[in-house]
């Protein structure tokens, strides 16, 4: 029976998440939203992508404003907002209403994670919240001449006790406030305790889910289609343009900065009133809002580790089944790995080569030199064999082995010459599948 087209569309989207769902189970995400979401009539949607992202095993820790709220309820009370610098002033009679309008939203926010009727996407889900006294902060002090009494910074996050809760698959929830060791309460800004979670957890990814759209920002123009920035990049913009940025918008980017120069690989930002957004930012290749990573860790070239086999596997599969590349098993893999280079982008393989010693002789053979179809035509196969060049000569061959069947004319291309059967070494000599009759070529190495 055919199969309709969205039927087609549906099983395609499944399949291109697939490696995202591989690369995301086990990992430790930080999501920042503001008070903003939390009003908006799609507010449950985004929820419910929350709950499924903990039930494609994500680890989560969640970090909820409260801006509006807190604004209501001082309004709510007769008291006049004050703001300087982008903070607020908190006066006991304000901090009264902070701890109001927080307490009341967190509990709105557990009320919608309890949600499991099976008549909506979150049927099943049995979401388990943990949080405390968790963040420790200190007064921000006088400045400018403006004492801002109870609103704080971040001065420690307990990541012991919060790594035990995701242990145990409860999702973190922070709220934006912290104490001190005296029993004081502090107000805090909700992105800066997202930030200090992230660092401390080591967390893989920071996301901050913003009021306004962050690919219409000034940012964006220096992102690319990707709308992926370095850090360095990122700060640079911010320096030299954020006077035509507002002032949340502003600090949104310098904590990205701030979080991958403390550790965190990957920060993303996207807007909250684009439904699924956050699930097309994580599990699509295109996202959907903005993604500054740390200057040397969104796309690396480095020897392959046993947990990369899955990515090895799914990246070789359709070449093998095109009879580009010879097929290989797990267990063959397994055994290999150590010979094998990868380039990972976002924690997925997109590429790959393996530099396999043959026998004891000064030859090796370079094998399995693949890239994603999406990745190509960039350099990243040429850089493996500059790498695997490197690695010979320091291991001391002198002569490199190819066999391929479909790309004779890359290596050629790129200093190999042809030869034959006849020229390999015995013990490679012996496994040659002349039915397969792949073409062998070789490559003097230099000094």
């Amino acid at each position: 029976m055919a199969k309709d087209e969205p039927t087609l569309s549906f099983v395609s989207a499944l399949r291109a998440a697939a490696p995202y769902v591989h690369a995301h189970r086990g990992r430790v995400f930080v999501v920042c939203f503001g008070g903003e979401a939390a009003t908006a009539d799609d507010f449950d949607a985004l929820i419910y992508d929350i709950a499924l992202l903990h039930s494609l095993g994500v680890r989560l820790v969640l970090v909820h404003g409260a801006r509006p709220q807190i604004h209501e309820e001082i309004q709510r009370s007769g008291l006049t907002p004050r703001i300087s610098g982008n903070l607020r002033v908190t006066d006991r009679p304000t901090l009264d209403c902070v701890m109001r309008a927080v307490g009341a939203l967190r509990t709105a926010i557990e009320a919608r994670l309890s949600t499991s009727l099976a008549s909506t996407p979150m049927g099943g889900a049995r979401l388990r919240t943990a949080g405390g006294n968790w963040v420790t902060a200190r007064p921000v002090g006088v400045r400018d001449g403006v004492d801002f009494e109870h609103t704080g910074e971040v001065r420690r996050i307990h990541a012991g006790t919060m790594h035990q809760a995701l242990d145990a698959r409860q999702i973190v929830l922070l709220s934006p406030l912290g104490y001190s060791p005296t029993g004081e309460v502090f107000n805090l800004r909700a992105e800066d305790v997202a930030t200090a979670a992230a660092a401390a957890l080591g967390a893989d990814k920071l996301v901050f889910v913003t009021p306004s759209e962050p690919r219409h920002w000034p940012l964006a123009e220096h992102a690319g289609d990707a709308g992926q920035i370095p850090a360095s990049q990122a700060a640079q913009v911010l320096a030299d343009s954020g006077e035509d940025l507002g002032a949340l918008d502003a600090d949104y980017i310098h904590c990205a900065v701030e979080a991958c120069q403390a550790g965190v690989a990957r920060v993303h930002l996207i807007g909250h009133a684009e439904d699924g957004a956050l699930l097309r930012e994580l599990y699509t290749r295109d996202g959907a809002g903005l993604f500054v990573h740390a200057d040397d860790a969104y796309e690396t070239t480095r020897p392959a580790t046993i947990d990369d086999i899955g990515g090895i596997l799914a990246l070789i599969t359709p070449l093998e089944s095109a009879g580009a590349l010879v097929p290989r098993s797990r267990e063959q893999l397994e055994l290999e790995i150590d010979h094998f280079t990868v380039t990972t982008r976002d924690g997925l393989v997109i590429a790959c080569a393996a530099l396999l010693p043959l026998g004891d002789s000064s030859a090796a053979e370079l094998a399995c030199v693949a890239v994603h179809a999406d990745y190509r035509g960039a350099g990243r196969a040429e850089a493996l064999l500059r790498q695997a060049e490197g690695r010979a000569r320091r291991a001391g061959i002198t002569e490199l082995f190819a066999l391929t069947t479909h790309t004779p004319h890359w290596f050629i291309e790129h200093g190999f010459t042809r030869s034959s059967p006849d020229a390999l070494p015995v013990t490679r000599r012996e496994l040659y599948n002349y039915q397969r009759n792949s073409l062998v070529l070789n490559k003097r190495l230099s000094a």
